[in-house]
């Protein structure tokens, strides 16, 4: 047997795998609908396993449609979803009874599921901002969703529950954020009234071939933001390429503030730095950090690079 969900009562019939084998090798993630022990339970595997066990008699919404589309970083813990008409289910999934109608569905690797756009407006609609935004930007990231295609919908649908949340949201998002903490870094950037900032900004060499690219920032004042994962301490090569890029920047007069997970647990730091170099760089940027605001004059200095990263 591969390593994809399968039915496990007809494989046995089937004569492809022996009862044992079955028991002894493989778990059931919902009734009748089997992988192998060691196998990972991603976002994409639970989805395909909920297809199975409705038999076809549902649409695949929301996150395991966003997993099916191909979008990254989804939690493989959270339930499979499906929509469907009869809402008695196992434990691990959610059922939904939403209103879909055949041209926001489509197939996928012969399953049913929402498209992009109405995939996009079930998530923007009916989720948190600070969880549906990573979510937005990761799906028209991995589908090249154009947002014009979710606001259709809404205004097709302008009865929904959450359409108003869903148009703030749409606005927010953005395919270029690359991981779920950059766009995290973005949302917390915006909220507190800053800009809204560029995303994978290319710098290029003298063959006009792109050499370095930032996260996000603001061409005209010259300031990046830098998000930096666990690879960019632990990866010795890694390490060594940003103190370079960090200093051909410097060189051509781009400002970087650098943010790490241990920053975001202290967002009015982030805020701060980043006002006090917009600020520094001319940005005309009226925003009250509260109790940041003294460190943000403080981070205001002649320094060109800032370091916001706590190591360790």
């Amino acid at each position: 047997m591969n390593e994809q969900p399968f039915l496990g009562m007809e494989a046995v019939r089937e004569g492809r795998i022996t009862d044992y084998r079955l028991r002894t090798r493989y778990r059931a993630v919902y009734r009748n609908v089997y992988v192998r022990k060691e196998t990972t339970l991603t976002a994409d595997v639970r989805a395909r396993a909920a297809w199975l066990w409705a038999g076809g008699d549902a649409v695949l919404a929301r996150l395991s449609a966003a997993a099916v589309l191909g979008t990254e970083w989804l939690d493989g813990d959270r339930p499979a979803e499906l929509i469907r008409s009869d809402r008695h289910g196992p434990a691990g999934l959610l059922l939904h009874t939403w209103d879909v109608s055949s041209a926001e569905t489509c197939i996928i690797g012969g399953m049913r599921c929402t498209t992009a756009a109405r995939t996009a407006f079930d998530i923007g609609r009916t989720l948190p901002e600070d969880v549906a935004i990573p979510l937005l930007d990761a799906l028209m990231r991995a589908t090249r969703l154009n947002p014009a295609d979710v606001l259709a919908i809404a205004h097709a649908r302008p009865r929904h529950p959450g359409i108003q949340k869903l148009r703030v949201a749409m606005t927010l998002a953005d395919a270029g954020a690359e991981s779920p903490q950059e766009s995290r870094v973005r949302l917390l950037l915006v909220k507190a009234g800053v800009p809204q900032p560029e995303t994978q900004i290319e710098c290029y060499d003298h063959f006009g071939a792109p050499y370095i690219r930032m996260d996000m920032g603001w061409r005209e004042w010259r300031v990046a933001v830098e998000y930096d994962g666990v690879q960019h301490w632990t990866d010795r090569r890694q390490r060594s390429w940003d103190i370079d890029r960090i200093a051909i920047l410097e060189g051509i007069v781009w400002v970087v503030v650098r943010v790490s997970a241990e920053m975001l647990k202290r967002p009015g730091v982030v805020v701060a730095r980043v006002i006090g170099k917009l600020r520094a760089a001319g940005c005309p940027i009226n925003v009250d950090c509260g109790g940041c605001r003294r460190r943000s004059t403080d981070s205001s200095t002649t320094t060109r690079t800032v370091d916001a990263v706590d190591n360790g």
